[in-house]
């Protein structure tokens, strides 16, 4: 018991992650110039919570985030309006005008919230990984997605 209590005192700070809001997360991401990961996610949704039990808590996910992404988690029956590309939208409808149609939903956008993609489903630590890396490192300019994965070091 006492080396759990030393080890949780002792963590780095960058052994979790941190989430902000959509319009502070922009503004963040857009100053540090770093990649946005926009978690869409229900209170009522069980593969969201899955999610951040496995996939958010991987070290090797949580490492890289912390490095290359701002990330905001948005759920769009609660949040507030987000403001996005000079217009102000209820937050349902902004899901809904990027396609999300179920939860979870994982948005890439870029530093000023230029929006990239977003993955449905829950995604493994194992195979987000990949996609981190591909939007972190900006290679969606480049290379597909696929080859991007051939190309990878296994």
């Amino acid at each position: 018991m006492f080396l759990l209590i030393l080890f949780q005192l002792f963590l780095t700070p960058d052994s979790k992650l941190k989430w902000y809001s959509y319009n502070d997360g922009v503004k963040i991401a857009k100053s540090q110039n770093k990649q946005i990961l926009v978690d869409f996610y229900t209170d009522w949704c069980s593969w969201c919570k899955v999610m951040d039990q496995k996939t958010y808590a991987d070290v090797r996910i949580v490492d890289y985030l912390n490095k290359n992404f701002i990330l905001i988690k948005l759920n769009p029956e609660k949040d507030p309006p987000v403001n996005y590309n000079g217009q102000t939208y209820d937050a349902m409808r902004f899901v809904e005008g990027l396609g999300i149609n179920g939860y979870p939903a994982t948005g890439f956008f870029e530093p000023g919230d230029k929006f990239i993609t977003v993955v449905p489903g829950y995604i493994e630590a194992d195979e987000f990984l990949p996609m981190l890396e591909y939007v972190g490192q900006k290679k969606y300019y480049t290379i597909s997605y696929q080859d991007f994965l051939k190309s990878r070091p296994r």
